[in-house]
């Protein structure tokens, strides 16, 4: 097992956190230099005293779905003027968990246009919209899979030169046990994997045989995951493809890599 190992160790710039799990201020004590904190629903935001304090010290996003009330760009968006000015943002569709029935029936296209041509610096999420995204520009920042590398690699080749981001649960850890149970059930979250893997199967460290194996490949494909030296290896294979930053979720808590 590893301890006191640092994201930086691992070639992470950047780390997100999740305000429904820890204190956001935690990140303090993080040696990164940036800190992307992502929506939870708004019982769950930080409030903007606490963003302000820890701009003072990080590069700090705010993750803020272009369909949620006090976020929409073509309605309420009192929560944004809410924001400390030193608060940048990644600006997303939202996810449907976090939103209301009427929040997830709204167009994203026309909001996320908005967004982007009234925020300063704003990031862009991919995930689910990832030619929109590309089309209204600014930061594409997107998750980590299978074909990440690749899509970084034709995106430089045809001459995309924008600034591209990676985000990805990270567990720094050489236990398989401790990886599957940190990451396990978000990859197999994932298309392909939940395809692949057999009806029922236990997605932690429980798994046996063929899911097992699915799951060992998988942790790979989605995560950043392993010893230092081996994530590292990760973080430059993406950085050679065309990845300008890498953002990592601790998976297994904060408290892991102080």
């Amino acid at each position: 097992m590893l301890r006191g190992v640092t994201l930086a160790d691992a070639g992470i710039d950047a780390v997100a956190l999740k305000p429904a799990e820890v204190d956001v201020g935690a990140a303090r004590d993080l040696a990164v230099d940036t800190v992307t904190i992502d929506y939870e629903g708004h019982e769950h935001l930080p409030d903007p005293e606490t963003l302000s304090a820890l701009a003072e010290e990080k590069d700090v996003r705010l993750t803020t779905p272009v369909r949620a009330d006090g976020f929409d760009p073509l309605g309420d968006q009192r929560r944004v003027a809410d924001l400390p000015d030193r608060v940048g943002r990644v600006l997303v569709a939202g996810h449907d968990a976090y939103l209301t029935s009427e929040e997830a029936e709204r167009a994203v296209a026309p909001r996320l246009r908005r967004a982007v041509d009234t925020a300063t610096d704003p990031w862009v999420g991919t995930e689910g919209i990832e030619r929109l995204a590309l089309a209204v520009g600014g930061t594409q920042f997107e998750l980590l899979s299978r074909a990440t590398t690749g899509n970084l690699r034709a995106l430089r080749a045809a001459g995309f030169d924008g600034t591209i981001a990676v985000y990805a649960p990270t567990a720094l850890t050489d236990e398989e046990d401790e990886i599957l149970d940190a990451v396990g059930d978000y990859a197999a979250r994932r298309g392909p994997v939940r395809s692949a893997l057999p009806d029922d199967a236990s997605t932690n460290a429980t798994a046996r045989g063929r899911a097992r194996e699915v799951l060992t490949q998988a942790v790979r494909d989605y995560a950043l995951v392993g010893d230092p030296g081996t994530v590292t290896d990760r973080v430059d294979q993406l950085r050679d493809a065309g990845a300008d930053t890498v953002v990592g979720y601790p998976a297994r808590g904060i408290e892991t890599v102080r």
